[in-house]
């Protein structure tokens, strides 16, 4: 059975505290917030996306992993007082879809799926490879695009959280796992190196890089991974990721801070109201 995407779509609000169990949510609700949500059908995997707004318009955030909930948090305090959207994925607070399809067991990551040949080698990381699934895979990310922000999205903005050490702007250093995948960074050596940000458009990077944060220019030849990114940058659709360690709150906030002003200083027709 392909992805489907079932029932409804809901919209719900919250007029006061506690009006659902924030146990069975990621971020902390608060009064007036908005709720939207989208099912869909991987499969054996029930996939739930969750478009947070409250306020005014402003920028939207898109976060695709389910266990990265620092970005989320740090997404509802911005939209808290300054207003906009998080569509949040969610899926079993873990990483990676995991599913079975003809009694076989298939694995992705989320972040796989913005191309054919990002789908297929993202299965093959895991083990099984089935053009059905690749199918699905790709209806399932052009869904999500459309959710965040209709079928073509004037920018995108997700958010990231990695795990002490493992990931940061140190791996994008001559001679590290992506080294190829960077045109350039800038390091400020006083922040943590699992903090950054990440982009495609180099007036955004050079924008960013007078903050005197963490910040990388994704190459353009960059090889085809199926993510986001690389999806942006083939569309010419401008690109921010903001990349943290898990935990570090605070900082996510201030690095969305800079990425938004960044954004709309660049690109200040994508913020006139229509």
């Amino acid at each position: 059975m392909p992805i489907k995407k079932i029932l409804y779509s809901s919209l719900l609000l919250l007029f006061a505290f506690g009006a659902f169990d924030a146990r069975a949510q990621h971020p902390p609700f608060f009064e007036g917030l908005l709720i939207d949500t989208t099912y869909l059908e991987m499969h054996t995997l029930p996939l739930k996306l969750v478009k947070y707004s409250y306020g005014k318009p402003n920028v939207n955030f898109l976060v695709v992993h389910d266990n990265e909930d620092t970005g989320v948090k740090a997404a509802f305090e911005y939209i808290r007082f300054s207003g906009g959207s998080v569509v949040d994925s969610q899926y079993g607070d873990v990483r990676n879809y995991s599913f079975r399809y003809q009694g076989i067991p298939y694995q992705i990551d989320p972040n796989k799926i913005y191309s054919d040949y990002g789908a297929m080698s993202g299965l093959e990381h895991y083990g099984a490879v089935h053009e059905d699934v690749i199918a699905d895979l790709r209806t399932a990310a052009n869904m999500i695009l459309d959710f965040y922000a209709g079928k073509k999205p004037q920018y995108l903005f997700t958010l990231h959280n990695n795990t002490d050490g493992a990931f940061g702007i140190a791996s994008y250093l001559k001679g590290y796992e992506l080294e190829l995948v960077a045109d350039s960074l800038h390091i400020n050596f006083n922040m943590d190196p699992d903090d950054m940000i990440l982009v495609t458009d180099l007036k955004l990077y050079n924008r960013i890089k007078k903050e005197n944060v963490n910040v990388v220019l994704q190459s353009k030849d960059a090889a085809d991974d199926g993510s986001l990114s690389l999806y942006a940058m083939q569309q010419n659709i401008p690109y921010i990721n903001v990349e943290v360690q898990h935990g570090h709150q605070l900082v996510n906030l201030q690095l969305i801070e800079i990425a938004v002003k960044a954004l709309k200083e660049t690109y200040p027709e994508l913020f006139k109201p229509r």
